[in-house]
Protein backbone atom coordinates (compact mmCIF):
# COMPACT_ATOMS: atom_id res chain seq x y z
CA UNK A 1 0.00 0.00 0.00
CA UNK A 2 1.55 3.78 -0.79
CA UNK A 3 2.24 5.48 1.98
CA UNK A 4 0.92 8.68 1.55
CA UNK A 5 2.92 10.96 3.86
CA UNK A 6 6.13 10.17 1.24
CA UNK A 7 3.96 11.81 -1.26
CA UNK A 8 4.38 15.31 0.96
CA UNK A 9 6.94 17.64 -0.35
CA UNK A 10 9.74 17.65 1.98
CA UNK A 11 9.99 21.34 4.27
CA UNK A 12 13.63 22.13 3.82
CA UNK A 13 13.91 25.70 4.23
CA UNK A 14 11.97 24.43 7.56
CA UNK A 15 14.65 22.03 8.67
CA UNK A 16 17.39 24.43 7.60
CA UNK A 17 15.99 27.02 9.93
CA UNK A 18 15.16 24.79 12.79
CA UNK A 19 18.32 22.99 12.53
CA UNK A 20 22.01 25.12 13.15
CA UNK A 21 24.16 23.24 11.31
CA UNK A 22 21.97 22.43 8.26
CA UNK A 23 21.50 26.59 8.92
CA UNK A 24 25.35 27.41 9.01
CA UNK A 25 26.17 24.65 5.83
CA UNK A 26 23.17 26.69 3.77
CA UNK A 27 24.77 29.61 4.67
CA UNK A 28 28.27 28.62 4.18
CA UNK A 29 27.78 27.68 0.15
CA UNK A 30 25.62 30.61 -0.55
CA UNK A 31 28.32 32.74 0.53
CA UNK A 32 31.42 31.00 -1.25
CA UNK A 33 29.47 31.40 -3.85
CA UNK A 34 28.70 34.73 -3.96
CA UNK A 35 32.25 35.56 -3.06
CA UNK A 36 33.32 34.04 -6.05
CA UNK A 37 30.98 36.34 -8.41
CA UNK A 38 32.76 38.91 -6.57
CA UNK A 39 36.05 37.99 -7.29
CA UNK A 40 34.97 37.40 -10.90
CA UNK A 41 35.04 41.55 -11.01
CA UNK A 42 37.61 42.18 -8.61
CA UNK A 43 40.14 40.18 -10.64
CA UNK A 44 40.35 42.84 -12.95
CA UNK A 45 41.02 45.48 -11.10
CA UNK A 46 44.18 47.75 -11.88
CA UNK A 47 46.51 48.01 -8.69
CA UNK A 48 45.25 51.96 -7.79
CA UNK A 49 42.04 50.89 -7.59
CA UNK A 50 42.80 48.12 -5.08
CA UNK A 51 44.86 50.05 -3.22
CA UNK A 52 42.27 52.32 -2.96
CA UNK A 53 40.04 50.06 -1.79
CA UNK A 54 42.49 48.78 1.02
CA UNK A 55 43.26 51.85 2.29
CA UNK A 56 39.32 53.03 2.45
CA UNK A 57 39.09 49.74 4.73
CA UNK A 58 42.39 50.50 6.69
CA UNK A 59 41.28 54.09 7.41
CA UNK A 60 37.89 52.46 8.20
CA UNK A 61 39.29 49.80 10.56
CA UNK A 62 41.50 52.40 12.50
CA UNK A 63 38.56 54.65 13.21
CA UNK A 64 36.47 51.87 14.57
CA UNK A 65 39.31 50.42 16.77
CA UNK A 66 38.11 51.91 20.27
CA UNK A 67 34.85 50.31 19.71
CA UNK A 68 35.67 47.26 18.20
CA UNK A 69 37.99 46.75 21.12
CA UNK A 70 34.98 47.23 23.94
CA UNK A 71 33.13 44.89 21.72
CA UNK A 72 35.25 42.26 21.68
CA UNK A 73 36.11 42.65 25.51
CA UNK A 74 32.26 42.34 25.91
CA UNK A 75 30.97 39.55 23.91
CA UNK A 76 34.35 37.62 24.93
CA UNK A 77 34.70 38.43 28.33
CA UNK A 78 38.36 38.23 28.37
CA UNK A 79 41.28 40.41 27.24
CA UNK A 80 41.92 44.21 27.91
CA UNK A 81 40.41 46.97 26.13
CA UNK A 82 43.52 49.03 25.90
CA UNK A 83 45.32 45.31 24.47
CA UNK A 84 42.82 45.06 21.96
CA UNK A 85 42.91 48.82 21.07
CA UNK A 86 46.38 48.31 20.20
CA UNK A 87 45.95 45.19 17.86
CA UNK A 88 43.20 46.72 15.91
CA UNK A 89 45.13 49.78 15.60
CA UNK A 90 48.45 47.59 14.53
CA UNK A 91 46.12 45.45 12.11
CA UNK A 92 44.79 48.60 9.83
CA UNK A 93 47.49 51.32 10.12
CA UNK A 94 50.57 49.55 10.40
CA UNK A 95 50.03 46.70 7.97
CA UNK A 96 48.52 48.92 5.71
CA UNK A 97 52.16 50.97 5.71
CA UNK A 98 53.66 47.50 5.21
CA UNK A 99 51.27 46.26 2.07
CA UNK A 100 51.15 49.75 0.82
CA UNK A 101 53.99 49.60 -1.58
CA UNK A 102 53.59 45.98 -2.52
CA UNK A 103 52.89 45.29 -6.29
CA UNK A 104 49.89 42.54 -6.69
CA UNK A 105 48.84 43.58 -10.51
CA UNK A 106 50.29 42.78 -13.59
CA UNK A 107 53.80 42.17 -14.27
CA UNK A 108 55.96 42.24 -10.58
CA UNK A 109 59.28 41.15 -11.55
CA UNK A 110 60.82 41.30 -15.10
CA UNK A 111 64.38 40.54 -16.18
CA UNK A 112 64.65 42.29 -19.60
CA UNK A 113 68.34 40.48 -20.06
CA UNK A 114 66.54 37.33 -19.91
CA UNK A 115 63.27 38.20 -21.22
CA UNK A 116 61.69 36.75 -18.41
CA UNK A 117 58.40 38.05 -16.63
CA UNK A 118 56.49 37.30 -13.41
CA UNK A 119 52.81 38.47 -13.77
CA UNK A 120 50.50 38.54 -10.32
CA UNK A 121 47.74 36.11 -10.41
CA UNK A 122 45.26 35.85 -7.32
CA UNK A 123 43.92 32.94 -5.68
CA UNK A 124 40.37 33.40 -5.42
CA UNK A 125 37.72 32.99 -2.56
CA UNK A 126 39.79 32.85 0.36
CA UNK A 127 38.28 31.21 3.75
CA UNK A 128 39.57 33.22 6.66
CA UNK A 129 38.82 30.93 9.87
CA UNK A 130 39.18 33.71 12.83
CA UNK A 131 39.80 32.65 16.60
CA UNK A 132 38.17 34.13 19.90
CA UNK A 133 41.78 35.30 21.49
CA UNK A 134 41.94 37.64 18.77
CA UNK A 135 38.95 38.07 16.90
CA UNK A 136 38.58 41.71 15.68
CA UNK A 137 42.03 42.20 14.77
CA UNK A 138 42.60 38.58 12.96
CA UNK A 139 39.08 39.67 11.48
CA UNK A 140 40.52 43.10 9.80
CA UNK A 141 44.26 41.49 9.22
CA UNK A 142 42.74 38.66 7.10
CA UNK A 143 40.34 41.02 5.43
CA UNK A 144 43.07 43.60 4.50
CA UNK A 145 46.17 41.06 2.61
CA UNK A 146 43.54 39.10 0.54
CA UNK A 147 42.06 42.12 -0.80
CA UNK A 148 45.35 43.76 -1.18
CA UNK A 149 46.57 40.63 -3.33
CA UNK A 150 43.24 41.10 -5.49
CA UNK A 151 41.26 37.80 -4.20
CA UNK A 152 37.67 38.23 -2.18
CA UNK A 153 37.12 36.67 1.43
CA UNK A 154 34.68 34.93 3.24
CA UNK A 155 35.47 35.43 7.12
CA UNK A 156 34.48 32.15 9.68
CA UNK A 157 33.96 33.99 12.80
CA UNK A 158 34.52 31.88 16.23
CA UNK A 159 30.77 30.98 17.57
CA UNK A 160 32.13 32.78 21.01
CA UNK A 161 32.79 36.48 18.76
CA UNK A 162 30.20 36.18 16.32
CA UNK A 163 29.04 40.09 16.91
CA UNK A 164 32.35 41.93 16.93
CA UNK A 165 34.23 39.71 13.90
CA UNK A 166 30.87 40.41 12.26
CA UNK A 167 31.02 44.32 13.30
CA UNK A 168 34.72 44.28 12.27
CA UNK A 169 34.06 42.73 8.68
CA UNK A 170 30.69 44.79 8.23
CA UNK A 171 33.09 48.27 9.06
CA UNK A 172 35.62 46.99 6.60
CA UNK A 173 33.18 45.47 3.76
CA UNK A 174 31.33 49.01 3.95
CA UNK A 175 34.45 50.83 3.46
CA UNK A 176 35.25 48.95 0.34
CA UNK A 177 31.84 49.39 -0.91
CA UNK A 178 32.10 52.90 -1.02
CA UNK A 179 35.87 52.77 -2.43
CA UNK A 180 34.07 51.12 -5.51
CA UNK A 181 34.60 47.64 -4.55
CA UNK A 182 32.32 44.69 -5.76
CA UNK A 183 29.12 43.47 -3.71
CA UNK A 184 29.88 40.61 -1.49
CA UNK A 185 34.00 40.94 -1.89
CA UNK A 186 33.92 40.23 1.88
CA UNK A 187 31.45 38.50 3.72
CA UNK A 188 31.22 37.26 7.02
CA UNK A 189 29.31 34.02 8.42
CA UNK A 190 26.16 35.01 10.84
CA UNK A 191 25.51 31.28 11.75
CA UNK A 192 28.99 29.40 11.97
CA UNK A 193 29.20 26.21 13.37
CA UNK A 194 32.16 23.35 13.10
CA UNK A 195 29.75 21.99 10.26
CA UNK A 196 28.77 25.10 8.41
CA UNK A 197 33.06 26.05 8.92
CA UNK A 198 33.65 22.35 7.17
CA UNK A 199 31.41 22.71 4.18
CA UNK A 200 33.10 26.23 3.51
CA UNK A 201 36.50 24.87 3.48
CA UNK A 202 35.73 21.87 1.21
CA UNK A 203 33.56 24.10 -1.31
CA UNK A 204 34.63 24.00 -4.79
CA UNK A 205 34.92 27.92 -4.83
CA UNK A 206 37.32 27.85 -2.04
CA UNK A 207 40.74 28.38 -3.34
CA UNK A 208 42.37 29.03 -0.17
CA UNK A 209 42.06 28.45 3.62
CA UNK A 210 43.47 30.91 5.95
CA UNK A 211 43.02 28.70 9.38
CA UNK A 212 43.77 30.33 12.91
CA UNK A 213 42.46 27.93 15.53
CA UNK A 214 43.09 24.85 17.57
CA UNK A 215 45.34 21.65 16.00
CA UNK A 216 42.23 20.33 15.16
CA UNK A 217 40.68 22.90 13.06
CA UNK A 218 44.63 23.37 11.94
CA UNK A 219 44.99 19.44 10.66
CA UNK A 220 41.28 19.42 9.16
CA UNK A 221 42.25 22.95 6.92
CA UNK A 222 45.01 21.41 5.64
CA UNK A 223 43.16 17.55 5.02
CA UNK A 224 40.75 19.41 2.51
CA UNK A 225 42.93 18.88 -0.88
CA UNK A 226 43.04 22.54 -1.20
CA UNK A 227 46.03 25.28 -0.29
CA UNK A 228 45.93 26.17 3.24
CA UNK A 229 47.78 28.52 5.76
CA UNK A 230 47.60 26.98 9.22
CA UNK A 231 49.31 27.80 12.14
CA UNK A 232 50.72 25.94 15.32
CA UNK A 233 50.61 26.50 19.07
CA UNK A 234 53.16 28.72 20.71
CA UNK A 235 53.99 28.24 24.37
CA UNK A 236 57.24 30.32 23.52
CA UNK A 237 60.30 30.39 26.35
CA UNK A 238 62.34 33.96 26.92
CA UNK A 239 66.06 33.11 28.44
CA UNK A 240 67.58 35.84 30.62
CA UNK A 241 71.13 35.97 30.26
CA UNK A 242 73.78 36.91 32.77
CA UNK A 243 74.52 39.91 30.21
CA UNK A 244 71.05 41.03 30.33
CA UNK A 245 69.96 44.26 31.00
CA UNK A 246 67.82 43.14 33.87
CA UNK A 247 65.35 46.46 33.98
CA UNK A 248 64.92 46.05 30.39
CA UNK A 249 64.41 42.33 29.88
CA UNK A 250 61.91 42.34 32.83
CA UNK A 251 59.76 45.45 31.36
CA UNK A 252 59.24 43.56 28.15
CA UNK A 253 58.40 40.39 29.63
CA UNK A 254 56.08 42.26 31.90
CA UNK A 255 54.86 44.07 28.94
CA UNK A 256 54.26 40.99 26.78
CA UNK A 257 52.03 39.78 29.72
CA UNK A 258 49.98 42.42 30.20
CA UNK A 259 48.95 42.85 26.41
CA UNK A 260 45.50 41.95 25.68
CA UNK A 261 46.72 39.51 28.84
CA UNK A 262 48.70 37.59 26.89
CA UNK A 263 46.41 36.05 24.23
CA UNK A 264 48.46 36.07 21.38
CA UNK A 265 50.68 32.82 20.91
CA UNK A 266 53.48 33.93 20.46
CA UNK A 267 53.70 35.67 23.88
CA UNK A 268 55.76 34.32 26.44
CA UNK A 269 54.89 31.01 28.25
CA UNK A 270 57.95 30.17 30.35
CA UNK A 271 60.77 32.37 31.77
CA UNK A 272 63.93 30.35 32.11
CA UNK A 273 66.74 32.67 34.34
CA UNK A 274 70.20 32.21 34.37
CA UNK A 275 71.52 31.68 38.04
CA UNK A 276 73.84 34.16 38.53
CA UNK A 277 71.24 37.36 37.81
CA UNK A 278 68.04 35.25 40.17
CA UNK A 279 68.30 37.71 42.98
CA UNK A 280 67.87 41.00 41.02
CA UNK A 281 65.43 39.41 38.43
CA UNK A 282 63.47 38.35 41.48
CA UNK A 283 63.58 41.88 42.41
CA UNK A 284 62.71 43.65 39.21
CA UNK A 285 59.89 41.14 38.51
CA UNK A 286 58.68 42.37 42.24
CA UNK A 287 59.00 45.97 40.99
CA UNK A 288 56.89 45.49 37.74
CA UNK A 289 53.86 44.03 39.83
CA UNK A 290 54.44 40.56 39.80
CA UNK A 291 53.32 37.96 42.04
CA UNK A 292 55.68 35.08 42.67
CA UNK A 293 53.49 32.51 43.42
CA UNK A 294 53.90 29.80 46.96
CA UNK A 295 54.19 26.24 46.77
CA UNK A 296 50.16 26.25 47.91
CA UNK A 297 49.56 28.31 45.21
CA UNK A 298 51.06 26.61 42.33
CA UNK A 299 49.21 23.24 43.61
CA UNK A 300 46.11 25.13 43.68
CA UNK A 301 46.89 26.98 40.18
CA UNK A 302 47.93 23.87 38.41
CA UNK A 303 44.64 22.11 39.21
CA UNK A 304 42.82 25.06 37.09
CA UNK A 305 45.08 25.61 34.37
CA UNK A 306 44.53 22.11 32.51
CA UNK A 307 41.69 19.98 32.26
CA UNK A 308 42.66 16.48 30.88
CA UNK A 309 45.29 17.32 28.14
CA UNK A 310 44.16 20.14 26.82
CA UNK A 311 44.33 24.22 28.51
CA UNK A 312 41.22 24.91 30.39
CA UNK A 313 39.43 27.45 28.41
CA UNK A 314 38.20 29.70 30.89
CA UNK A 315 41.36 30.75 32.20
CA UNK A 316 42.69 32.36 29.08
CA UNK A 317 42.79 35.87 28.69
CA UNK A 318 41.94 36.51 32.21
CA UNK A 319 43.22 39.15 34.72
CA UNK A 320 46.21 37.48 37.03
CA UNK A 321 43.94 38.55 39.94
CA UNK A 322 40.64 36.68 38.12
CA UNK A 323 42.60 33.76 37.55
CA UNK A 324 43.73 33.71 41.51
CA UNK A 325 40.16 33.84 42.65
CA UNK A 326 39.26 31.05 40.47
CA UNK A 327 42.12 29.05 42.15
CA UNK A 328 41.03 29.75 45.42
CA UNK A 329 43.62 32.02 46.61
CA UNK A 330 43.41 36.42 46.20
CA UNK A 331 46.49 38.68 45.22
CA UNK A 332 45.90 42.56 44.23
CA UNK A 333 44.11 43.69 41.20
CA UNK A 334 47.25 45.46 40.29
CA UNK A 335 49.26 42.13 39.58
CA UNK A 336 50.78 42.09 36.39
CA UNK A 337 51.63 38.09 35.73
CA UNK A 338 51.84 34.91 37.57
CA UNK A 339 55.24 33.67 38.47
CA UNK A 340 55.11 30.26 39.06
CA UNK A 341 58.65 28.24 39.92
CA UNK A 342 58.93 25.07 38.15
CA UNK A 343 61.46 21.94 37.75
CA UNK A 344 59.97 20.16 34.89
CA UNK A 345 58.17 20.23 31.67
CA UNK A 346 55.42 17.85 30.31
CA UNK A 347 52.02 17.07 31.51
CA UNK A 348 53.19 15.84 34.75
CA UNK A 349 54.35 19.55 35.07
CA UNK A 350 50.88 21.24 33.97
CA UNK A 351 52.29 25.05 34.34
CA UNK A 352 54.93 24.05 31.90
CA UNK A 353 51.84 23.70 28.94
CA UNK A 354 50.51 26.86 26.60
CA UNK A 355 48.51 28.71 28.89
CA UNK A 356 47.83 32.16 27.01
CA UNK A 357 46.95 34.30 30.38
CA UNK A 358 49.59 35.81 32.16
CA UNK A 359 51.14 33.03 34.23
CA UNK A 360 54.28 32.30 33.33
CA UNK A 361 56.71 29.15 34.65
CA UNK A 362 60.42 29.84 35.51
CA UNK A 363 63.22 27.97 35.41
CA UNK A 364 66.37 28.71 37.33
CA UNK A 365 69.89 27.20 34.88
CA UNK A 366 72.82 27.69 35.45
CA UNK A 367 74.62 29.06 32.65
CA UNK A 368 73.58 29.51 28.77
CA UNK A 369 74.21 26.28 27.82
CA UNK A 370 71.90 24.70 29.94
CA UNK A 371 69.31 27.70 29.90
CA UNK A 372 69.63 26.88 25.61
CA UNK A 373 68.63 22.82 26.27
CA UNK A 374 66.08 24.02 28.76
CA UNK A 375 64.30 26.25 26.53
CA UNK A 376 64.74 23.28 23.34
CA UNK A 377 62.94 21.16 25.90
CA UNK A 378 59.69 24.37 26.17
CA UNK A 379 59.67 24.22 22.67
CA UNK A 380 59.59 20.64 22.17
CA UNK A 381 56.29 20.40 24.56
CA UNK A 382 53.80 21.79 22.04
CA UNK A 383 55.74 25.02 20.84
CA UNK A 384 58.22 23.92 17.95
CA UNK A 385 58.88 26.57 15.15
CA UNK A 386 56.94 29.05 16.68
CA UNK A 387 58.71 32.10 19.30
CA UNK A 388 61.43 32.59 21.77
CA UNK A 389 62.71 35.68 23.19
CA UNK A 390 66.27 35.69 24.18
CA UNK A 391 67.85 38.89 26.56
CA UNK A 392 71.52 39.17 26.33
CA UNK A 393 74.08 41.61 25.12
CA UNK A 394 76.62 38.86 24.35
CA UNK A 395 75.89 38.53 20.66
CA UNK A 396 77.85 34.96 20.83
CA UNK A 397 75.49 33.42 23.14
CA UNK A 398 72.57 35.39 21.10
CA UNK A 399 73.49 33.31 17.53
CA UNK A 400 74.17 30.45 19.48
CA UNK A 401 70.46 30.34 20.27
CA UNK A 402 69.58 31.15 16.69
CA UNK A 403 71.54 28.04 15.53
CA UNK A 404 70.35 25.78 18.04
CA UNK A 405 66.46 26.57 18.42
CA UNK A 406 64.07 24.30 16.54
CA UNK A 407 62.17 27.77 16.01
CA UNK A 408 61.70 30.44 13.13
CA UNK A 409 60.85 33.51 15.76
CA UNK A 410 64.22 34.59 18.12
CA UNK A 411 63.64 37.88 19.60
CA UNK A 412 66.46 39.62 20.77
CA UNK A 413 65.85 42.05 23.74
CA UNK A 414 62.29 42.45 23.05
CA UNK A 415 59.04 41.13 24.03
CA UNK A 416 57.73 38.20 22.75
CA UNK A 417 53.59 38.77 22.27
CA UNK A 418 54.57 42.39 20.10
CA UNK A 419 57.70 41.34 18.77
CA UNK A 420 57.11 38.23 17.02
CA UNK A 421 54.19 39.79 15.08
CA UNK A 422 56.50 42.48 14.18
CA UNK A 423 55.26 45.06 16.14
CA UNK A 424 58.24 46.46 17.63
CA UNK A 425 60.35 44.62 15.38
CA UNK A 426 61.64 44.34 11.66
CA UNK A 427 59.34 41.20 11.11
CA UNK A 428 56.74 41.00 8.47
CA UNK A 429 53.71 42.36 10.01
CA UNK A 430 51.06 39.67 10.83
CA UNK A 431 48.76 38.07 13.00
CA UNK A 432 48.94 34.42 11.53
CA UNK A 433 52.66 32.90 11.91
CA UNK A 434 54.16 30.08 10.61
CA UNK A 435 55.81 27.16 12.56
CA UNK A 436 57.21 25.34 8.79
CA UNK A 437 58.55 21.90 9.49
CA UNK A 438 59.05 22.14 12.96
CA UNK A 439 55.44 22.72 13.49
CA UNK A 440 53.88 20.72 11.07
CA UNK A 441 53.34 24.12 8.69
CA UNK A 442 53.89 24.34 5.20
CA UNK A 443 56.01 28.24 6.12
CA UNK A 444 57.57 29.29 8.22
CA UNK A 445 56.57 33.18 7.06
CA UNK A 446 54.67 35.82 9.07
CA UNK A 447 52.00 35.47 6.75
CA UNK A 448 51.25 38.45 4.74
CA UNK A 449 49.65 39.51 1.02
CA UNK A 450 52.04 37.91 -1.06
CA UNK A 451 52.08 34.69 0.66
CA UNK A 452 48.43 35.07 -0.97
CA UNK A 453 49.20 35.85 -4.36
CA UNK A 454 50.52 33.34 -7.16
CA UNK A 455 52.74 34.71 -9.97
CA UNK A 456 52.56 33.42 -13.87
CA UNK A 457 56.07 32.91 -15.22
CA UNK A 458 56.94 34.29 -19.06
CA UNK A 459 60.01 33.16 -20.42
CA UNK A 460 60.62 34.12 -24.28
CA UNK A 461 62.82 31.48 -26.01
CA UNK A 462 66.49 32.78 -26.34
CA UNK A 463 68.08 33.33 -29.80
CA UNK A 464 69.37 30.71 -31.55
CA UNK A 465 68.58 27.75 -28.88
CA UNK A 466 65.49 26.28 -31.41
CA UNK A 467 68.02 26.60 -34.33
CA UNK A 468 70.92 24.76 -32.83
CA UNK A 469 68.63 21.32 -32.83
CA UNK A 470 69.76 18.53 -34.67
CA UNK A 471 68.19 17.82 -38.13
CA UNK A 472 65.50 15.98 -37.59
CA UNK A 473 64.87 15.05 -41.42
CA UNK A 474 67.36 12.16 -40.72
CA UNK A 475 65.56 11.02 -37.39
CA UNK A 476 65.79 10.89 -33.67
CA UNK A 477 68.70 12.67 -32.22
CA UNK A 478 71.48 10.01 -31.43
CA UNK A 479 74.48 12.13 -30.56
CA UNK A 480 75.18 12.86 -26.83
CA UNK A 481 75.38 16.91 -26.66
CA UNK A 482 74.76 19.88 -24.58
CA UNK A 483 74.33 22.88 -24.93
CA UNK A 484 75.24 25.33 -22.25
CA UNK A 485 72.96 28.23 -22.34
CA UNK A 486 72.32 31.15 -19.62
CA UNK A 487 70.34 30.22 -16.93
CA UNK A 488 68.50 32.48 -13.81
CA UNK A 489 70.04 32.19 -10.84
CA UNK A 490 67.38 30.13 -8.22
CA UNK A 491 65.75 32.90 -6.05
CA UNK A 492 67.18 34.40 -2.84
CA UNK A 493 70.18 35.06 -1.19
CA UNK A 494 73.68 34.42 -3.33
CA UNK A 495 76.21 32.82 -1.22
CA UNK A 496 79.30 34.52 -1.40
CA UNK A 497 81.79 31.44 -2.65
CA UNK A 498 80.11 28.76 -4.61
CA UNK A 499 80.12 25.18 -3.54
CA UNK A 500 81.69 23.81 -6.24
CA UNK A 501 79.13 22.12 -7.63
CA UNK A 502 79.18 21.59 -11.62
CA UNK A 503 78.24 24.38 -13.74
CA UNK A 504 79.46 27.01 -10.66
CA UNK A 505 82.84 27.54 -11.51
CA UNK A 506 82.15 31.04 -13.54
CA UNK A 507 79.97 33.25 -14.08
CA UNK A 508 77.42 32.65 -17.03
CA UNK A 509 77.19 35.30 -19.84
CA UNK A 510 73.72 37.26 -21.02
CA UNK A 511 71.85 35.47 -23.72
CA UNK A 512 71.59 37.25 -27.07
CA UNK A 513 67.65 38.00 -27.20
CA UNK A 514 67.39 41.48 -27.50
CA UNK A 515 65.02 43.26 -24.88
CA UNK A 516 62.34 45.48 -26.06
CA UNK A 517 62.66 49.02 -27.41
CA UNK A 518 60.00 50.02 -25.35
CA UNK A 519 58.23 47.47 -22.92
CA UNK A 520 55.08 49.08 -21.84
CA UNK A 521 52.36 46.24 -20.57
CA UNK A 522 48.84 47.12 -19.65
CA UNK A 523 49.09 47.54 -15.68
CA UNK A 524 53.17 47.11 -15.07
CA UNK A 525 53.64 48.80 -12.02
CA UNK A 526 57.27 48.42 -12.82
CA UNK A 527 57.21 50.68 -15.80
CA UNK A 528 58.63 54.30 -15.47
CA UNK A 529 55.18 55.69 -16.60
CA UNK A 530 53.21 53.85 -13.74
CA UNK A 531 52.58 56.13 -10.35
CA UNK A 532 53.50 52.64 -8.81
CA UNK A 533 57.19 52.52 -10.38
CA UNK A 534 59.83 52.19 -7.56
CA UNK A 535 61.75 54.85 -8.11
CA UNK A 536 65.59 55.29 -6.59
CA UNK A 537 66.09 56.17 -2.59
CA UNK A 538 67.51 59.80 -3.56
CA UNK A 539 64.43 60.73 -6.23
CA UNK A 540 61.85 60.35 -3.72
CA UNK A 541 57.98 60.39 -4.74
CA UNK A 542 56.65 63.42 -6.05
CA UNK A 543 54.35 65.09 -3.83
CA UNK A 544 55.55 63.26 -0.97
CA UNK A 545 57.81 64.41 1.73
CA UNK A 546 60.74 62.77 3.45
CA UNK A 547 60.69 60.55 6.19
CA UNK A 548 61.55 62.89 9.13
CA UNK A 549 64.40 61.61 11.16
CA UNK A 550 63.84 61.57 14.92
CA UNK A 551 65.05 64.39 17.19
CA UNK A 552 68.92 64.07 18.87
CA UNK A 553 68.72 63.41 22.70
CA UNK A 554 70.03 66.59 24.16
CA UNK A 555 73.64 66.41 25.17
CA UNK A 556 74.20 64.62 28.69
CA UNK A 557 70.57 63.33 28.92
CA UNK A 558 69.87 59.71 29.69
CA UNK A 559 66.51 57.55 29.99
CA UNK A 560 65.30 57.72 33.97
CA UNK A 561 64.28 53.63 33.11
CA UNK A 562 67.63 52.63 32.02
CA UNK A 563 69.45 50.52 33.78
CA UNK A 564 73.32 51.03 34.37
CA UNK A 565 74.63 48.36 32.54
CA UNK A 566 72.62 49.42 29.39
CA UNK A 567 74.49 52.63 28.78
CA UNK A 568 77.33 51.13 26.79
CA UNK A 569 75.65 49.08 23.96
CA UNK A 570 77.57 46.28 22.82
CA UNK A 571 77.54 46.66 18.78
CA UNK A 572 76.68 43.60 16.82
CA UNK A 573 79.40 42.24 15.07
CA UNK A 574 77.25 41.46 11.75
CA UNK A 575 76.30 45.42 11.63
CA UNK A 576 79.69 46.27 10.30
CA UNK A 577 81.11 42.50 9.63
CA UNK A 578 80.50 38.82 9.32
CA UNK A 579 77.89 37.45 11.90
CA UNK A 580 79.82 35.68 14.53
CA UNK A 581 80.40 31.56 14.51
CA UNK A 582 78.28 30.13 17.22
CA UNK A 583 79.78 29.12 20.49
CA UNK A 584 79.90 25.23 20.69
CA UNK A 585 77.50 23.97 23.25
CA UNK A 586 80.11 23.16 26.31
CA UNK A 587 80.22 24.78 29.88
CA UNK A 588 81.41 28.28 30.10
CA UNK A 589 82.46 30.03 33.28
Amino acid sequence: MLDRRAAVPYDRLGMILADADLRSIQEARDLVRRSRKAWDAFRKFDQQRVDRICEAMARAGSEASEKLARLAVEESGFGSVPGKYQKNKFCTDLLWESLKDLKTVGVVHRDDARRYYQVAEPYGVVLGIVPITNPTSTAMFKILIAVKARNSIVISPHPRGIRCIGESTRVLAEAARQAGAPDDLVLCMTSPTLEGTHEAMKARETALILATGGPDLVRAAYSMGKPAYGVGPGNAPAFIERTADIHHAVRAIVGSQTFDNSTICASEQSVVIDKAIEQPVREEFTRNGAHWCTPDEREKLAKIVVRGRRVNADIVGLFPHQIARMAGFSIPETTTVLLVEETGVGWDHPLSVEKLSPILSVYFEDGWEKGCERCIEVLNFGGRGHTLAIHSRDEEVIWSFVMEKPTHRILVNAPAAQGAVGYGTGLVPSMTLGCGAFGGNITSDNISAHNLLLTKHVGYCYEGFVEGFPDFGKGPPRELTFARLPVAPAPGTKAATSSGAVGTSGPTPAPRAPAPDSPVYQGNPTHPSSPFFERPSGEGRPGVPPIAQPAARPAGATSAAAAPASTSRVRPPYEGGPIPTPRPLKHRS
